[in-house]
């Protein structure tokens, strides 16, 4: 028998919520991630899988869409699909089976993890770490920047609330950053 507890990406037992002033920072653990490339000459059949897993409509370049299961666009005729772990735990079987071989289909769950900044004034903070145009970063956008020296990946769900997903083995460093660019802000 094996007492294993799972931990989150930095590390503790419970995820890191930081407030300061109008902003609250937020670990999200809870997520699976797939990611899915369409195979040459099968972009529509992949367009179609990605369909039939988030709604009518598959994200065009620098967008999101879905409701329980989103699906965010990271370079042509690729995309991330991210959904809630509890309801969704194999959600790479589930996209596996929907590209019926016409897409590359990699397991990303714990390659990433997820930070979700709420409130207001996020655009005083997001232009301190990357250069979004925050005024056309509105919610559906998604795009991949650079965060200090780390690859990451920006959701706009709301005009208060953006999730960014970084490389797990740097989840301390991203963290750092991102609390320091929300103190610096406010």
């Amino acid at each position: 028998m094996h007492d294993l507890i799972a931990t989150t990406a930095l590390g503790a037992a419970a995820p890191c919520v930081d407030h300061h002033g109008p902003i609250s920072l937020t670990e999200e653990p809870g997520f699976a991630l797939a990611s899915i490339a369409a195979r040459r000459g099968a972009e529509r059949a992949t367009v179609l899988a990605i369909r039939r897993m988030i709604g009518p409509t598959a994200p065009k370049a620098g967008h999101w869409a879905g409701e329980r299961i989103i699906a965010f666009w990271t370079g042509p005729d690729q995309w991330m699909l991210e959904a809630p772990y509890d309801s969704d735990e194999f959600l790479f079987e589930r996209a596996i089976k929907e590209a019926k071989g016409k897409a590359s289909v990699t397991e990303q769950t714990g390659a990433w993890c997820r930070f979700d900044l709420r409130g207001t004034g996020l655009a005083a903070v997001m232009e301190r770490l990357c250069p979004i145009n925050m005024t056309t970063f509105i919610a559906g956008s998604a795009t991949r920047t650079s965060i200090d020296h780390l690859g990451c990946f920006v959701l706009c769900r709301s005009e208060d609330h953006i999730s960014i997903h970084g490389p797990r083995s740097c989840a301390a460093a991203l963290h750092h950053s991102l609390l320091t660019a929300i103190r610096a802000a406010f």
